[in-house]
């Protein structure tokens, strides 16, 4: 086996275990109030405070690919995130986001779950293992010079 197997090995087995923390930092952050859905929403928030946000999430399916408005966009804030030391996720699985989202507005419209934000609570810094294990795993990517890694979401 060589080093580069050994290495994908574990980059597998990683990106399952963030896969999984992720959700939990979703799944915990939504009773809080401590999400933000949306491009327009989540441009918004960075510019009023940058500070509060702890992680982006980039968010698109296959036929987003072309979409190249979409692509100025996420531009767009993943220069902003890494201007102001945000960390930032790509996913590929809308379907299992827009499920632990909600993915659904009160009207029945479904979401723009292109940008999702996850926020400090209201005056208070948030601890979470979760949320430290996401963002160790950011950090490893950006020593790989990986600035943006993706992140496939576990099928519920």
């Amino acid at each position: 086996m060589t080093f580069e197997e050994l290495s994908g090995d574990q980059t597998t087995e990683s990106m399952d275990t963030v896969g999984k923390a992720l959700e939990e930092v979703i799944s915990s952050a939504l009773p809080q109030g401590c999400i933000t859905v949306g491009v327009y929403e989540a441009a918004k928030s960075l510019n009023v405070d940058p500070d509060n946000v702890v992680l982006c999430l980039l968010a698109t399916d296959e036929e987003d690919s072309q979409d190249v408005a979409l692509q100025i966009h996420f531009t767009l804030i993943q220069a902003f995130c890494c201007e102001n030391d945000i960390n930032i996720l790509r996913v590929n699985n809308m379907r299992c986001l827009a499920e632990l989202v909600g993915g659904v507005k009160q009207g029945g419209e479904p979401m723009d779950l292109h940008c999702v934000l996850v926020t400090n609570p209201h005056g208070s810094t948030w601890k979470d293992p979760a949320l430290s294990k996401v963002n160790g795993f950011c950090k490893e990517s950006r020593c790989l010079d990986q600035w943006v890694p993706v992140i496939n979401l576990p099928e519920r």
